[in-house]
C-alpha cells in the first residue's frame, strides 16, 4: 500500500523530530499527545528546527512553510485512526504502548499499519496485543531524529513482507538509511551502546575515573563525538535504565545488570538535560560534573 499519512503518538523528543521529518518529506502528519502544551511546545519546536535548517541553506523558506502546513494536532487518540501509518513514540514503558494500541483499535482503517519507535521492547509481544500482528513493525529513529541518518526496522514474528516494504519506502523517502534487526532485545543500537554507557557509569561508581576523565578518555581516546556519561545524560538516564532493565529481564545475563549508581541517579530525579541535573548539573551556564 501507498502511504500518504502518518499518525505520530506522543509529541515529546523523538513525536515531534518524527513528525519534523515526515511533514519535509511530503507526507500529512497528525501528532496527538495527553497534553496540549505538550503539542504546542512540539509545533514550536518543529518551526524554530526548520528556520536553522532554511538557515543553512538546508531546505528553502517555502519547503519549511508547506511542511508545517502538513502538520495537525490533536487530543484525541482516535483522530489519529484514519491514517495509513501510525508511528507511536511515547514514553519507553511497555504498559503505556500497549494501552495506546489497545485505545487505537476501533478507530483504524483494516490496512493501517502500526509501528512502534520504542528502542528495546519486543515488537512481537506488542503487535500480539493488536488485531494486525502481520501489520505491525519496530519503525525506531535515533535522536536527534532530523540529524541522525539511521532508523532501524524491527520485524516481529508475524510481520509481513509488504508492511516491512511499506516501512523501508517510507525510510528511503524521508532521505534515511534503515537498518533491519530481529525482535530481541534493544535491537541493535541500543544492545551496543546501553552496555557501554552502564560500563562507563559502574567505571564512576567504582572509583576508576571522574566523570570529566570518563568521558575525556572516550573523547579524546576512542574518537567518540560525545563521553559515555554526557550522552547517558542526553538520553535521559531514565530511558537508559529502562533499556538495561529489558536486556537484563530478556536475556538473563548479569552482564546487563544495571549500576547501582545509574538506578540512584534516577531515584534521585535527576535524570539528566531533561531535569537539568545528572552527571553534570546544567543549571549554570556551562556543565559542571556531579561526581
Amino acid at each position: 500500500m501507498e502511504i500518504k499519512s502518518i499518525g505520530i503518538v506522543g509529541a515529546g523528543q523523538m513525536g515531534n523530530g518524527i513528525a519534523h521529518v515526515c511533514a519535509l518529506a511530503g507526507y500529512d502528519v497528525i501528532m496527538t499527545d495527553i497534553s496540549q502544551e505538550a503539542l504546542d511546545s512540539a509545533v514550536s519546536l518543529i518551526d524554530r528546527n526548520l528556520g536553522r535548517q532554511v538557515g543553512r541553506g538546508k531546505i528553502t523558506e517555502d519547503a519549511k512553510s508547506e511542511a508545517m502546513g502538513r502538520i495537525r494536532t490533536t487530543l484525541k487518540l482516535a483522530d489519529v485512526g484514519p491514517t495509513d501509518l501510525i508511528i507511536e513514540a511515547a514514553t519507553e514503558r511497555e504498559t503505556v504502548k500497549t494501552a495506546i494500541f489497545e485505545d487505537l483499535l476501533p478507530h483504524l482503517k483494516p490496512e493501517t499499519i502500526l509501528t512502534s519507535n520504542t528502542s528495546s521492547i519486543s515488537i512481537t509481544r506488542l503487535a500480539s496485543r493488536t488485531d494486525r500482528p502481520e501489520r505491525f513493525m519496530g519503525f525506531h529513529f535515533m535522536n536527534p531524529v532530523p540529524v541522525m541518518q539511521l532508523v532501524e526496522l524491527i520485524r516481529g514474528i508475524a510481520t509481513d513482507e509488504p508492511t516491512f516494504k511499506a516501512c523501508k519506502g517510507v525510510v528511503d523517502r524521508l532521505g534515511k538509511t534503515a537498518a533491519t534487526a530481529e525482535d530481541f532485545p534493544a535491537f541493535i543500537v541500543n544492545r551496543i551502546l546501553m552496555p557501554m554507557i552502564n560500563e562507563a557509569v559502574y567505571t564512576l561508581y567504582e572509583g576508576v575515573g571522574s566523570v570529566e576523565s570518563i568521558d575525556q578518555s572516550m573523547k579524546l581516546g576512542a574518537n567518540h563525538p560525545m563521553g559515555p556519561l554526557e550522552l547517558a545524560d542526553f538520553i535521559g538516564l531514565d530511558t537508559c535504565l529502562a533499556i538495561m532493565n529489558v536486556l537484563h529481564d530478556g536475556l538473563a545475563d548479569t552482564k546487563y545488570r544495571p549500576c547501582p549508581l545509574l538506578t540512584k541517579y534516577v531515584e534521585a530525579g535527576w535524570l539528566g538535560r531533561k531535569t537539568d541535573r545528572g552527571f553534570y548539573d546544567y543549571r549554570g551556564e556551562a556543565p559542571v560534573p556531579t561526581r
